[in-house]
Parts: C-alpha cells; structure tokens; sequence
C-alpha cells in the first residue's frame, strides 16, 4: 500500500477496530461527499472558529492554532481553484479536509478535532450554509415584490375582472392584483426571517451527543460565528433537524404563492384571456405547431411546486422515527435541503426578470370585465344605499342580469326605464355606479382596489422594500 493510501486509511477513525476494509457499494451507498461538498466553506469557517476557541482556551498550543490557519487557508484555496482533490474513500466534506489538513500540518490538524464529533459538526455546518443561503433568498424574495410593484404601478388604471371560482366577479384594479402577490412574498419574507433565527444557533461542542469533558467556551465559538446563541441540549443539538424543515416549510409556501401566479401568467396569457403577452425568452414554440407560444417557464415553476413540497415531506418522513441522538438516516437530509435551497433561488431570480417583461393587455381585460356583469354588486349596493334590504336587492339584481344577457347587453348599457321597471327608485345616477371605473374606485376603503388605495400601497411597498 503507498504511504498516501496509508494516510487516507488512518484518516478514518474507526478503521483500527474493523477486521475487514469496507466494500466498494457500501462506500458508494454511504458516501456524502459528492453532495455535502457544497458545505465546504461552512465547514472551514466553522473549524477556524473551534481551533481559536481551543487556543484560547488552553486546549491546543499556539503553534498549532497556527498551523491550523495556515492549512486551512491552503485548502480553501485550493478548492476555490479547483484543485482540491475530492475522494470517496474519505465519505464526506469533513473527513476530506481534515485528512488534507492533517498532509499539511501533521500532528496539529489531528489536534482539531479535540472536542466535537462529526455530528456536532455536520450539524454547525449545514446551519451556517442555510443561513447564508437564507440571506441571499431573502435578497430575492425583495427583487421579485420590486418587480410586481413595478408593474402595478404601471397599471394602477387598468381595469380587469377579479374571478371568485374563475367566475367574473367584480372589477378590480390590475396594479391591485399584483400587489396581492406582494403580500404573499412579504409573508415568505418573514416567515424565512423568523425561521432564520432557529437556524443561527450553535450545536458545536455538543460532540458525539452528550457533551465533552474538554474545557470548551461554546458562547466564544457562536460570537465568532455570528449566531444568535448556543443549543442548550447535547442529545437535541446533534439529531435535531427542526431548522432544516422549517425552512423547507417555508421554501414549500413560497413556492406555492410562485405556483398560484404561474397559473394565472398561464391562464392569462392563452388565447382564450388575452390579457398579457409573456416575453418570448420565458417561452418556447412547438415542434409541430408553429403558431404556439408556450409559457414554460410558469409552466415548469408549477411543476416545480410539487418538487420542493415532495423534499418537505421527504424530511418529515426522515425524523418520524429517530431516537435520539444522531443516526445515519441524517445524511438524507441535505439532498432535499439543497435542492430546495436551488430551486427556490433559481424560481425567484427567473420570475422577477419575468415579470418585469410582461406586457399588459387593457382592452382585452376590460372586455372580460364587461362580459361578466363585473357591476351587478354596485347596483345591489346603490338599491341598498336607497332604502332597499340588501336581499330583496340581490334579487332585484338578479332579474335584471337575467334581463341584460337576454338582451346580450351589459347593465350598463340598459335603458333607464328598463331598469326602473326591476324597481322605481331606481334613479340617472345609477349609470355612474354601473361603470367598470366607478364601481372600481367607489371601493376607496383600506385594502380596497381604488385607484388612490393602489397608489397608497405601492408607496408604503417601496418604503418597506427600501428600508
């Protein structure tokens, strides 16, 4: 065997206890490191943290916290460059730096791992990848509620029918309607904010999972980490995954509100609506129909959806049926996790350059509005406002609807008398209740879609967007 091999066999902490070497599938079928690579910053920073903490504390001497820097450095840059060697063999990012480490500085990258186990560091590092992947999401859930509020402001007049069952409801303002979406990713927003402070804690120094007899300062370690504080039980710190499907939660939610408004960009943009043309970069043609215009991109978003809320069960289904503290069926976790992390990121960063393409069409949308008796509401009030009880209106209502789609005219286009005759106070101004603009901004109420309530919201979004 050559003196490298030797070196990769003594790396496993383990091996001296085991008769026979491990075959090749099991190796394969346990392995992580072509997947947990990823973590390998997280890793380095959590083991320069650990390695000042036991210089500090008396634990190694100074030369090694020394040695221990300048290794590490080397790696980093190393693998930054490339030219990091990664090996199966080593099973996973930890043991893959530690055994370079320890080809480097000898004795003192042996000495780093005093104190932890890998399963108070897997658990540090996965914590500190997805708290740093949180912030960039963060960044992108702002990018996309900038680019609906763009748009919104761009059409606060525009008129289109607001559906209830995909039923022609009431006239609404388009601005408003995307401002509903804001709303949505305001919530995901805070939702990955709240969860992000049970992510940025410290299971380090919990070992194995009871603890360690070293002299450790576990507070010293999560101050130079950046967290918010340390886990306070050995047996949790290490097995639990609470964070990780917390933030799948909340990834699967976020995803669900991209779901909703790719339905709708889909529905919208068919032939059958009209309402926007999508950006031909966000779609594709057919291989045999050349007059499509596919909307792929919220097409595959939707498909998507399942895919981030099938990893959120994933991890649920993993934790069912742990005892504590650590066992293997952890190594699950980080596939689903990152491929969460991926598409949500990707999803958020392709829809906010997408919507800022969208081309509005108003005529199109006035026209359904004007096809489903958008007003028949408005009239129902305006009876009410004249002394009517609101059901005996709803009926009112109801006849003369009858009486227009017979006639194959909108109420508004019925003739005064006609409408006097449902009933006689029944007055000229009814005309202005009857109109797609006076129906829409007579809803000047907090939340409502009048023009001057969308132009209130858009400005409260920027401030909050901008603070």
């Amino acid at each position: 065997m050559s003196s490298h091999n030797q070196l990769d066999k003594k790396s496993e902490a383990w091996s001296a206890l085991f008769s026979e070497p491990m075959s090749d599938l099991v190796k394969r079928y346990t392995s992580s490191v072509f997947f947990d690579k990823r973590l390998w910053q997280a890793d380095i920073a959590g083991s320069l943290a650990h390695a000042e903490m036991l210089a500090a504390q008396g634990i190694i001497a100074a030369q090694d916290h020394a040695d221990i820097q300048r290794g590490l450095a080397q790696i980093s840059g190393d693998i930054e460059s490339g030219n990091f060697e990664w090996k199966l063999d080593l099973e996973d990012v930890h043991l893959n730096i530690e055994a370079r480490l320890t080809q480097l500085v000898g004795d003192a990258g042996k000495r780093l791992h005093t104190g932890r186990s890998r399963n108070d560091q897997v658990a540090t590092d996965v914590r500190l990848w997805l708290r740093g992947e949180m912030d960039l999401i963060q960044g992108l859930l702002t990018d996309l509620q900038l680019a609906l509020v763009a748009i919104a402001d761009k059409n606060v007049e525009v008129v289109m029918p607001g559906f209830t069952h995909l039923q022609v409801a009431q006239p609404v303002s388009f601005g408003h309607h995307m401002l509903a979406y804001v709303e949505m990713f305001a919530r995901d927003a805070e939702r990955m904010l709240d969860v992000r402070r049970r992510v940025n804690r410290l299971p380090l120094g919990s070992a194995a999972l009871a603890g360690t007899s070293y002299p450790l300062d576990r507070e010293r370690v999560a101050a130079t980490l950046g967290m918010e504080g340390v886990c306070q039980n050995s047996l949790d710190a290490v097995s639990d995954r609470d964070f990780a499907i917390e933030f799948t939660a909340a990834a699967s939610i976020a995803m669900v509100h991209i779901s909703r408004l790719s339905e709708e960009l889909v529905l919208w943009m068919s032939q059958s609506f009209g309402f926007i043309d999508i950006a031909d970069r966000f779609c594709t043609g057919s291989s045999i129909m050349p007059q499509k215009k596919n909307p792929d991109v919220p097409e595959l978003a939707r498909g998507k959806t399942g895919r981030v809320v099938g990893h959120l069960m994933g991890l649920i289904t993993l934790m069912k049926g742990q005892p504590l503290a650590y066992n293997k069926d952890n190594q699950e976790d980080k596939e689903p996790l990152f491929d969460t992390v991926d598409t949500l990121k990707d999803t958020l960063r392709i829809f906010a350059e997408m919507v800022g393409g969208i081309t509005v069409k108003p005529e199109a949308m006035e026209r359904a509005a004007l096809r489903g008796y958008a007003t028949a509401t408005d009239l129902a009030d305006y009876m009410v406002k004249k002394g009517l009880p609101f059901r005996d209106a709803h009926e009112v209502v109801a006849h003369a609807v009858k009486a227009a789609i017979a006639k194959g005219v909108d109420l508004s286009e019925l003739p005064l008398d006609v409408l006097q005759g449902f009933n006689a106070k029944i007055e000229q101004d009814v005309y202005e209740c009857l109109s797609l603009r006076g129906s829409l901004n007579a809803r000047n109420i907090l939340g409502g879609t009048a023009w001057a309530q969308v132009r209130a919201q858009i400005a409260r979004h920027r401030a909050r967007l901008a603070a």
